[in-house]
């Protein structure tokens, strides 16, 4: 599996399993969160599961509008680079990496403000995600230029260092 497809698959799967206990159990939530024990007011059962649902609304549009999943009645359909079929991919891509290294650094801020351990696993998670997306918009969202000759890319250069092998074809290739 690409890394890339790893990324969207990864973010959705990570934001229903926060969502879950929120649209499962709004009162368990608020009971844990409260210093009191007390039943949660209609607003906060409905805050929270509508928190719930839109968390999971955002990992199936990063799914889908990623290019992940192919949006055609074809059987033959892929989601190449050349192919138009996910133009939002990498605008997608960029927000859900800001969004994860928001969340991250804000459960972190939580974590050193509380010294809740739990923060630390939503540090990690959206930390990790955040990472990979970073790595995705740097190194998987643009094609290389690789020589069909040599299979190098032809976007290095020789600074520092001079390649002499290039320079005796080079030099070959004058006279």
């Amino acid at each position: 599996m690409d890394v890339y497809y790893f990324y969207s698959y990864g973010t959705a799967a990570w934001l229903t399993l926060q969502a879950a206990p929120l649209i499962a159990s709004p009162t368990m939530i608020v009971t844990l969160l409260s210093p009191e024990v007390r039943e949660a007011t209609p607003l906060e059962v409905y805050f929270s599961r509508c928190l719930g649902l839109s968390l999971i609304t955002v990992g199936i549009l990063n799914v889908l509008l990623t290019g992940s999943v192919p949006l055609s009645s074809r059987l033959g359909a892929t989601t190449s680079d050349d192919d138009p079929k996910a133009p939002y991919a990498l605008p997608t891509l960029t927000v859900t990496s800001l969004f994860h290294a928001a969340y991250a650094f804000y459960a972190y801020g939580l974590w050193t403000q509380t010294g809740i351990f739990s923060f630390s696993f939503a540090v990690a998670g959206s930390g990790i995600l955040c990472t990979i997306a970073l790595w995705c918009i740097l190194f998987a969202s643009s094609n290389g230029r690789i020589s069909r000759k040599t299979g190098a890319d032809k976007r290095t250069s020789g600074f520092p260092f001079k390649n002499n092998e290039a320079d005796k074809r080079k030099a070959g290739k004058k006279h």
